[in-house]
């Protein structure tokens, strides 16, 4: 359940100091965090739910990191998590919490703000 894209360490390349289309993908970067206990049957939902909603509407542009609480459980404290599966987008600001399988796609990009309410 550990999984998380990988991603090549990259600097941006400036040239007559503007900034490189690198150093504009990283600003464009989601930074989403999903708390879950265990491999649970609703934990494997969210994150198979949560891959597909990113590699549909931000394919490239995110990076998932999957934090099972069963494992590390004094990490639910930093983003007061009180229940799982709980999404947490830390980037782009401001931080938005989603708690649930997120299956509803809808209520998820909205959510997100990647969808307008």
């Amino acid at each position: 359940m550990k999984q998380t894209p990988t991603r090549k360490s990259r600097r941006p390349a400036t040239s007559n100091g503007h900034p490189s289309q690198a150093a504009s993908d990283a600003a464009n970067r989601w930074n989403l965090r999903l708390y879950v206990a265990g491999q649970t049957p609703r934990s494997l939902t969210a994150f198979r739910n949560l891959k597909d909603i990113c590699e549909e509407y931000l394919k490239g542009q995110y990076h998932i990191e999957v934090i099972d609480l069963m494992e590390n459980p004094t990490l639910a404290r930093g983003d007061q998590i009180l229940a799982v599966p709980t999404l947490v987008r830390k980037l782009p600001q401001p931080i938005r919490k989603i708690i649930g399988d997120l299956s509803n796609t809808e209520r998820v990009l909205v959510g997100l703000d990647i969808q307008p309410r």
